[in-house]
């Protein structure tokens, strides 16, 4: 036990303490831009990612998978943050960012849900999002992060962004091509420094001692409004117990938000956990992830922080940079924190170009190129839902293409697996017409499993043979309860044969002189219906 610990911790230090730094260093743009997304103080976004990051490195489902400030929530926050102000500054007394105090009370229930949600071990559902869903998710969001990407060529003109020109733009590309070209090359001579934190130290001394004027981290943090990376520590908002009262009449915006921000988070979370676990050819946990995904936001909501979930560009560089145990997350988080108490002034020095860069390299390596050269090999419908997911996720967010992904997905597999059923059909010498079951019997399929029988031509002995059929749900029971009810009424003999035993239960749980129907076979199914547990709680 201790030594699983001790190798879930680090197996290779070095690894993970420089794949660490670098992460933390890609962190600090990101966690700057989602809070001006939210609308709060860049040091707001800070602490978010640094209480997220440490407490789901140590906690967490998945060694090495990074945690932070994501724009995926930082857009549900918007609206949430916005009313509070308003509400606040129309008070009598008015109070300034309320709008941030009911994001902490937000953050308080979104935690309980997701913490909830590992109790009841939800988790494993992730395991029921298709492959297309997941090429189409990490397509998506590949494009998403180069999109994102776009928003540091442009400046401030006049208070207003434009996109960069002449010589600030040339200098922008140099930058970028010259940190994808470091990491596309280094790993060819030397795997034993990660290539992004070597980009970026290069980049930035060439930008520093070279006196080339470029867009830097701290100048970005300016131009947005906010004063400087330079902080204290995270304190204890206890003043958030006090604002309940303004949230008369405003409860369902807050419930709302805090049930979308934690749904969000999870769907994002566990996806990342999904392809780390496939990159890394490991297996996380993915409800205890939940569960430290709830913490780490409880302590957001407690400390002062934004919020968030599991950040995948971040997790790949983490996985990429040689990043595998807790404690790459770890440094990373307190890295970021360092940054914040002591580092501030050098890592405003840091050219925005170099961050870019990183994060195309991500891009590169996140994107499935493989989707194009299959798109013709599959099935119409996977390839449907592969690029459906993928366009959902530029248009909406990661939850709404997931969501969407898998309805199609079931959709598709309800509809295949509805209009298989089969009935091969013959005659006993006693006269019985035997009518042999073949393909699941569920809300799908009972239109035409109905469609089979004649039950006003039939013979007066009928047998239903479920040997090569499957009844999966309350609905396949129904179709069963009614068809027997049909024979019974124009006078005629109906015996079931080979159900399982779950599905007699319902049966004559229903109509308790089905028994006499029911033929009891040593090689019955064992398989379960699954409304057997509903229909035991009424």
């Amino acid at each position: 036990m201790i030594q699983k610990t001790i190798k879930n911790f680090t197996q290779n230090p070095k690894n993970d303490i420089l794949s660490g730094l670098t992460v933390a260093l890609a962190l600090v743009p990101e966690a700057v831009a989602f809070a001006f997304v939210a609308g709060v103080d860049p040091l707001i976004g800070l602490y978010g990612a640094f209480m997220m990051g440490i407490v789901t490195a140590l906690f967490g489902g998945r060694p090495g998978m990074i945690s932070g400030a994501t724009g995926a929530t930082a857009i549900v926050m918007v609206h949430l943050i916005q009313k509070g102000n308003e509400v606040g500054n129309a008070l009598a007394t008015p109070i300034d960012n309320l709008g941030l105090q009911w994001l902490f009370i937000t953050l308080l229930i979104m935690g309980g849900i997701q913490i909830l949600a590992g109790v009841f071990r939800l988790g494993k559902f992730v395991r029921l999002i298709p492959h297309p869903v997941m090429m189409g998710f990490v397509n998506g969001l590949a494009i998403v992060i180069f999109l994102s990407q776009l928003g540091f060529f442009k400046e401030k003109s006049e208070g207003v962004p434009t996109w960069m020109t002449g010589t600030d733009l040339f200098v922008m590309l140099a930058l970028v091509i010259l940190t994808m070209g470091i990491m596309f090359g280094l790993p060819k001579l030397t795997k034993k420094i990660p290539a992004a934190l070597t980009a970026i130290v290069v980049v930035a001394c060439v930008t520093i001692f070279g006196n080339i004027d470029a867009s830097t981290v701290g100048s970005f943090i300016r131009d947005g409004g906010g004063a400087g990376l330079q902080g204290g520590l995270p304190t204890f908002q206890g003043q958030i117990f006090g604002v309940f009262d303004t949230l008369q009449g405003h409860w369902g915006l807050v419930i709302s938000t805090a049930v979308i921000l934690a749904a969000v988070g999870l769907i994002e979370s566990l996806m990342t956990l999904n392809l780390v676990d496939e990159m890394t050819e490991t297996r996380g946990s993915g409800n205890r992830e939940c569960v430290a995904q709830g913490g780490a936001n409880i302590i957001n909501g407690l400390f002062g922080g934004m919020g968030g979930c599991a950040m995948i560009g971040q997790s790949i560089i983490n996985v990429n940079s040689g990043g595998r145990g807790r404690l790459s997350g770890t440094v990373a988080a307190i890295a970021l924190l360092c940054f914040v108490l002591f580092g501030a002034p050098l890592i405003e020095q840091i050219p925005i170009a170099a961050l870019v860069g990183v994060m195309f390299m991500v891009v590169i390596g996140t994107f499935a190129w493989s989707s194009f050269r299959i798109l013709n090999k599959i099935p119409l419908s996977d390839a449907i839902v592969l690029v459906a997911v993928s366009a959902i996720t530029v248009w909406q967010d990661l939850a709404i293409a997931v969501i969407a992904g898998v309805i199609m997905s079931a959709l598709v597999f309800a509809w295949k697996n509805a209009i298989r059923i089969r009935a091969r059909k013959r005659i006993k010498d006693d006269g019985t017409k035997v009518y042999e079951i073949w393909g699941p019997l569920f809300f799908g399929s009972t239109t035409a499993f109905n469609a089979k029988f004649d039950v006003k031509n039939d013979p007066e002995k009928i047998e239903i043979d479920f040997m090569e059929s499957k009844v999966t749900d309350h609905s396949g029971v129904e179709a069963l309860r009614n068809l027997a009810n049909k024979y019974v009424a124009h006078g005629k003999q109906i015996k079931f044969t080979h159900l399982s035993k779950d599905c007699k239960a319902l049966l004559i749980k229903r109509n308790p002189e089905f028994d006499t129907i029911i033929e009891d076979n040593i090689d019955d199914p064992r398989y379960y219906v699954v409304t057997d547990i509903m229909d035991s709680e009424v």
